[in-house]
């Protein structure tokens, strides 16, 4: 029975306390965005509340690509989750402190960016981790990562989600701060463990290539801010405006960086790795679509909650945002379960099999949630809190099939020159599914149920029409290669 490397526990540990400050902000933010001003929220409309929060997810991860880059290139993968922990507990920080809208929208904007830094890092280490790409104790390993990470999800949603909702907004920003420097002690504490893995860059930029990102970053700032005071000063800025602008780049730039790899830095990508690539692009369209289903929890489904669920227990007034967390429980609870199944099936089920069933198993639960919605009879009646939990029965099946699988599955195709990146691309996925669902969840008031059905439905014949190239995703992967019956290694889960 081979055990795990010991730097998962460090890993682990890391990440399990960067989700407390993560998913804390998540029990709240749509809460405190349409609270009235009065109520020391910042009084906007839902639809637009829950757009900033679907965009504030999106922007997460869509900052996990410079993030991968400046890993690969500048400072290594260890060094830059560090500074990325730093960042997002001060954008915490200036949320807590909230002296201005400016502190809120600043605060936002710096957890989306060291979000990007520590996520695709410290999860492309937990691969380093296993030296051999064919151990079987892979996925084994992302599943009870994966379990940690929930873990701190589930005790930052009751934590943070009570404070923040039944005490103070900002109290609760504070508890989320107090998470990420709880993260950062175990980071730092445990480096010895991590060995050799992401301590310098696979491939650092020359004294040349260095002069030349300095000079577009400053490029950069220079047409952002221009942009920024062009569009006050003219009287066209508006917080919804921002958000489509966002929600283009979002969408635009994976489209653009896979042309780029595909096409300019083909020279980069040799052998098996292209084929390899090639399945990787339509396994970043079937997650693209998950995220887009999955992450509407932290939106439209906690409003649901508010607004269309008896949330009174046995006396007790469950706050809104708790709901999510049934999500995290549940991933605790059947995680270990996964990780055994995976590691008994090796290689058997293929990873686009198992993404192919998550979006039937996703499409199915908005399919009960448009049950749901209708059962309200037009928001007249509250319904009973065991249709939530049923909604996010199937999904956590459905992320425990896609997201652990996901994460490990990148870790084998990434080029070689790209491996930071490349995690960072798994998250651009995210990203892109995450900014759609933004500008679509402002169609939720106006349909009601119907628009739950209609994503529900879209996901499924979406993971039917995956099911169907099973068969040659399987080849393009190389999972063909290995031998059809038990895995090369029985480990301990």
């Amino acid at each position: 029975m081979r055990t795990h490397p010991r730097g998962l526990l460090t890993l682990a540990g890391t990440e399990l306390n960067e989700r407390i400050s993560f998913y804390g902000m998540r029990a709240i933010l749509v809460l405190f965005l349409g609270a009235a001003i009065a109520d020391g929220g910042m009084g906007l409309g839902t639809g637009t509340a829950t757009a900033i929060v679907g965009l504030y997810l999106a922007l997460s991860y869509f900052t996990t690509l410079p993030g991968g880059w400046i890993a690969d290139r500048v400072l290594g993968e260890r060094r830059t989750v560090l500074v990325g922990g730093i960042i997002i507990m001060l954008g915490h920080i200036s949320l807590a402190i909230q002296i201005s809208d400016l502190f809120v929208w600043g605060g936002l904007m710096l957890v989306c960016l060291g979000t990007g830094f520590l996520k695709p890092n410290v999860t492309s280490m937990v691969g380093r981790l296993y030296v051999d790409d064919t151990d079987a104790r892979r996925d084994a390993g992302y599943s009870l990562y994966y379990m940690a990470i929930n873990i701190g999800s589930a005790i930052g949603l009751f934590a943070v989600g009570y404070i923040g909702e039944k005490v103070s907004w900002h109290i609760g920003f504070g508890v989320a701060a107090l998470g990420m420097a709880l993260g950062l002690i175990s980071y730092v504490l445990g480096q010895k463990s991590l060995g050799d893995a992401g301590k310098v860059p696979g491939q650092p930029l020359s004294a040349a290539e260095r002069n030349k990102m300095i000079t577009w970053v400053a490029i950069g700032i220079v047409v952002v801010v221009a942009a920024a005071t062009a569009s006050v000063a003219t009287g066209t800025f508006s917080i919804d405006r921002v958000t489509y602008v966002l929600t283009a780049l979002a969408v635009i730039v994976p489209i653009l960086y896979f042309i780029n790899m595909f096409v300019f830095k083909r020279d980069q990508i040799v052998g098996e790795e292209r084929t390899k690539l090639t399945a990787f692009l339509w396994l970043f369209i079937a997650s693209a679509v998950f995220w887009m289903i999955f992450d509407q929890a932290a939106g439209p489904l906690t409003l649901f909650a508010k607004h269309d669920v008896d949330l009174n227990l046995l006396g007790f007034q469950v706050p809104a945002g708790w709901t999510q967390a049934a999500n995290p429980v549940m991933v605790i609870l059947f995680s270990g379960v996964f990780a055994l199944v995976w590691t008994k099936l090796g290689n058997r089920v293929s990873t686009a099999a198992k993404f192919s069933f998550a979006l039937v198993v996703a499409g199915l639960s908005f399919v009960l949630m448009s049950a749901a919605s209708a059962a309200t009879d037009g928001g007249t009646v509250k319904v009973s809190l065991f249709w939530l939990l049923g909604v996010y029965l199937l999904m956590t099946i459905a992320e425990l099939c896609l997201s652990p699988v996901g994460l490990s599955m990148t870790s084998k195709l990434a080029p070689k020159a790209f491996a930071g990146q490349m995690m960072g691309m798994f998250f651009l996925s995210i990203s892109a599914g995450d900014a759609v669902g933004a500008q679509v969840s402002r169609l939720e008031p106006v349909l009601g149920g119907t628009y739950y059905l209609v994503l529900g439905l879209l996901a499924v014949v979406c993971g039917i029409a995956l099911s169907l190239f099973v068969g040659k995703l399987r080849v393009l992967m190389g999972e063909h290669k290995t031998d059809a019956g038990a895995p090369e290694h029985q480990p301990s889960a």
